[in-house]
């Protein structure tokens, strides 16, 4: 299973938000590039850049950040976070994102999201399949979209998406545990899914679990910076991957 630690922005300035509510903001660094750097240090391999400017502002905002991280690490990136029109799209790639992850975008126009994987291929492409009592949230969580996250995930699998990163929006940030039993019904009804498990790990045994379940990747975040998980026991792991 892939680590992938997550470096959230605002402002220029890595933060941590509880929730996805923006007024619970935490600064950890004002330099996400150094914060990225220590992950690279670690001898982690990718990273997942959050422009949370970018979500509320509905377009990306954040790239300069992302052309630093891209240019001066050698991490492979996944960016996420107000990617709207097709010139957001491109601006991430061209300032080094290996993938992008499309979330609140799936929702509202998912003519145009398929159109973009056409064009660029199931590699570069996540889809952002973010819930809240089980039903896809959008626009920087703020928004419920009404639709169940098995059904938009089982949707857009069948249409050619092969990588999912969910997110349980209640566990986001609480160090409470991952939502172990949604990662296991969406592997149990699509075992062939490339499942990237995001919020509430809260320690490495967490991590072991989602390893366990199946998942092909664990985004990690407040973990790190509160220092429940540290940068060796990253490099550990890793090293003891087969």
């Amino acid at each position: 299973m892939i680590l992938i630690p997550a470096i959230d922005i605002i402002n220029g300035q890595c933060v941590r938000l509880t929730k996805g509510a923006y007024d619970t903001k935490k600064v950890y660094s004002e330099s996400p590039l150094d914060v990225a750097k220590s992950f690279e240090d670690a001898g982690v391999t990718h990273v997942h850049v959050v422009d949370l400017d970018g979500a509320r502002a509905k377009h990306i905002v954040n790239y300069k950040i992302l052309e630093q991280i891209a240019t001066k690490t050698v991490l492979s990136v996944d960016f996420g976070g107000g990617i709207k029109s097709k010139d957001d799209l491109q601006t991430a790639f061209d300032c080094g994102a290996r993938q992008v992850t499309l979330g609140s975008i799936a929702v509202d126009a998912p003519e145009l999201v398929m159109d973009w994987l056409q064009k660029f291929g199931a590699e570069r492409l996540i889809l952002g399949a973010d819930a809240k009592n089980r039903r896809i949230a959008t626009h920087g969580w703020e928004k419920d979209s009404g639709i169940d996250v098995i059904d938009f995930v089982k949707d857009y699998t069948a249409k050619g998406f092969a990588y999912v990163l969910c997110t349980d929006v209640a566990k986001d940030g609480m160090l409470a545990g991952p939502s172990l039993e949604l990662y296991y019904e969406l592997l149990t009804e699509l075992p062939e899914l490339a499942l990237i498990a995001s919020g509430g790990v809260s320690n490495m045994d967490d991590l072991y679990q989602l390893e366990e379940l199946g998942c092909a990747a664990a985004i990690i975040g407040k973990a790190i910076y509160e220092g429940n998980i540290s940068l060796k026991e990253l490099e550990k792991y890793q090293l003891d991957q087969p």
